[in-house]
């Protein structure tokens, strides 16, 4: 992809930080290589302390980085950080605030910090599409948790970057509240913001994102669109509810390894590139078994997540 197709372009980023008081020095980061399609839903997933925050850190001019390069919606962090700066709003997983300010004075301020000028700024509109239009001038302290989350995308999307980093933006919050913030993450992306998420909620990832990267030990161990990722486990498991409870697996069935389960149901774990739906239910009614009823579970991110942030060792 050229630079104008990408938001985010990182290529052998690396971070090493010092030890303190003789203790030997952390490689956060071994050569990260991303790149971030405009437009996109990126998930950037990972176990704490694998790198994820370095990273976005470092995009953020937070952080320096030690080698590599990394561009920002086509600017070089180093040669052109202001404009790389300029280019992305970064949420934090962190709620903090000025008690004694009021949302729309958060606004303003920010807005202040980035240099937009006041005939420029959104403050009611970017307040209205958080929901957030009638507490504008409220002091924090009396938002709810919910709100508090959305003033914080609103205070990252002041100076209209194209791109939006969420860092654990559903950390801590009810479920009504992270569908919420889902729905305003698929309007916002659907407005052409470029949404980068770190989750600890797999499902989250596996909702929202068009693609999906996952960083372990500072490494970049997966790289894959959502489909593509999930279509690595070629692994399904099939539970056959007998109209009466078994007691033992015929032999026809421990031939495809079917196992039963407290409930006296047969529980089979089996590749569908190998096995097929049908040829096992061939196997239940050749074994004189009538089916009350079944049901199947499919590999999910969490069994690629594991996989492979388990085989990844220090």
């Amino acid at each position: 992809m050229t630079d104008d197709q990408l938001a985010l372009e990182i290529r052998g980023l690396e971070k090493i930080y010092a030890g303190a008081k003789g203790e030997t020095e952390k490689h956060a980061l071994k050569g990260i290589d991303l790149s971030v399609r405009r437009g996109s839903i990126f998930g950037l997933l990972g176990p704490n302390g694998a790198g994820k925050s370095t990273t976005i850190n470092i995009l953020a001019g937070l952080v320096r980085k030690s080698a590599g390069t990394a561009k920002v919606w086509g600017f070089d962090i180093d040669e052109q950080p202001r404009n790389a700066k300029a280019s992305i709003g970064i949420v934090p997983q962190e709620i903090y605030f000025d008690a004694f300010f009021s949302p729309r004075e958060m606004l303003e301020l920010q807005a202040g910090f980035y240099g937009v000028p006041v005939s420029d700024r959104r403050t009611d509109e970017i307040l209205d599409a958080m929901s957030l239009l009638d507490k504008a001038d409220s002091y924090t302290r009396h938002l709810s948790g919910g709100m508090k989350r959305r003033l914080l995308v609103a205070k990252a999307m002041v100076h209209n970057p194209p791109i939006l980093v969420l860092d654990e933006p559903t950390a801590g919050v009810d479920v009504e509240l992270r569908q919420n913030l889902w729905t305003y993450i698929r309007k916002l992306n659907a407005l052409g913001v470029t949404i980068v998420l770190t989750t600890h909620y797999l499902e989250e990832a596996e909702e929202l994102c068009d693609e999906i990267a996952i960083i372990n030990h500072g490494e970049v161990v997966a790289c894959d669109s959502t489909v593509n990722l999930l279509s690595q486990l070629d692994e399904k498991v099939i539970t056959i509810r007998p109209m009466s409870p078994l007691s033992f697996v015929p032999d026809s069935l421990k031939e495809i390894g079917a196992s039963l389960n407290q409930a006296g149901e047969i529980v089979v774990c089996f590749s569908p590139s190998h096995l097929s739906i049908g040829n096992i239910l061939q196997k239940v009614q050749n074994a004189a078994i009538e089916i009350a009823d079944l049901s199947t579970q499919e590999s999910d991110l969490e069994d690629i997540f594991l996989q492979l942030t388990s085989a990844k060792k220090i």
